[in-house]
């Protein structure tokens, strides 16, 4: 299995902390451990053909936002404490377990610019690696103690939850919007908010600082999935790591394409008659769908309302002590409000 260089993956850290050498070097070398745990977690298999399924997306990509969460969160204790990194390893695995059950879910073809573990080994085998990674990450739990088995538990319960209700939609009282923040809440923002509180609960961080993090983290993961609803719109294959558009030809109901379909912008009619055919309608009607929707106000309304969520982290930030650690979150919020350049 060829793991990513560590140039390749340090590089959202050298980004973020630029200003903080030696939070910088920190992260960096603890995220060299975590890669090495993670592959020796995905070396476990009782069958060495299974290795490659279950580690397929473990190495094709990501920048591990999530293990550098849970170090940043650590940062707020005793960093050094024993069962961070491991922690880090915890919330990887549950995290890439979901992009298998993801992409099977939305019949993708590639992830990070590689083929799908769907596309090469089939969906049967794709889902079961999931589940594997689950349990996995389970296991780990248990090591480090009934705190982490319990945010696990219910990380895995939230995860769940958010995508069943993508899937049955909003029921008859519930707004297309809020539907949309609930699915994200339990899709997108449980395992941020679960990164940093795992790790900050390992290095022994006081309570009010544990709230602290997990209010920043849960609108973090909100602003973060709307940044991934504008990327797969406006960004190319090569900067999202996914065709573009892919969202939109599923019938996702992305934010810009809720906005689109239940707004009252005027000269949407042409979009909204698109949007309303379904992915039944063909490539042809989406990929218009999509030329317009780069064109539509929705595409602002929907930044602003990230620009929200993400003013809401900041705001949560300022209740912890001025370290380091707190700026590079600070930086972070400004990475997901500019990823598309």
């Amino acid at each position: 299995m060829n793991m990513l260089s560590a140039p390749e993956r340090s590089s959202l850290v050298s980004g973020l902390a630029a200003d903080e050498p030696a939070l910088r070097d920190r992260l960096a070398e603890r995220l060299q451990s975590v890669e090495q745990r993670l592959q020796e977690r995905i070396a476990r298999s009782a069958d060495p053909r299974v290795t490659p399924l279950v580690g397929h997306l473990v190495a094709t990509g990501g920048k591990r936002l999530r293990p550098l969460l849970v170090l940043l969160g650590a940062e707020f204790g005793n960093a050094e404490s024993e069962g961070v990194v491991d922690a880090a390893v915890l919330a990887e695995l549950v995290h890439v377990s979901s992009l298998y059950h993801d992409d099977v879910i939305d019949n993708a073809d590639t992830r990070h610019g590689s083929p799908s573990a769907n596309a090469r080994w089939g969906n049967r085998r794709a889902v079961f690696a999931g589940d594997w990674l689950l349990a996995q990450a389970a296991q780990l739990a248990c090591e480090l103690g009934p705190h982490a088995v319990r945010m696990n538990s219910v990380t895995a319960d939230r995860l769940v939850q958010g995508q069943m209700l993508e899937l049955l939609g909003p029921d008859s009282g519930t707004a297309p919007l809020d539907h949309y923040f609930q699915v994200t809440a339990g899709k997108s923002a449980s395992l941020i908010a679960l990164s940093l509180r795992l790790g900050a609960l390992q290095a022994g961080a006081s309570d009010a600082y544990v709230d602290v993090l997990v209010e920043y983290g849960e609108q973090l993961g909100l602003a973060f999935q709307i940044s991934d609803d504008l990327l797969d719109i406006g960004a190319s294959a090569s900067s999202s790591g996914k065709e573009p558009g892919r969202d939109v030809e599923a019938g996702v109901l992305s934010l810009p394409v809720l906005l689109a379909l239940f707004g009252d912008e005027p000269g949407d009619g042409e979009l909204r008659a698109l949007l309303a055919a379904g992915p039944a309608a063909g490539t042809h009607p989406h990929r218009r769908a999509l030329e317009l929707l780069r064109d539509s106000p929705t595409l602002a309304t929907a930044g602003a309302m990230m620009d929200d969520r993400l003013a809401l982290a900041r705001t949560a930030l300022a209740a912890l002590p001025p370290t380091p650690a707190r700026r590079v979150l600070g930086s972070l919020c400004d990475f997901v409000a500019h990823r598309m350049g």
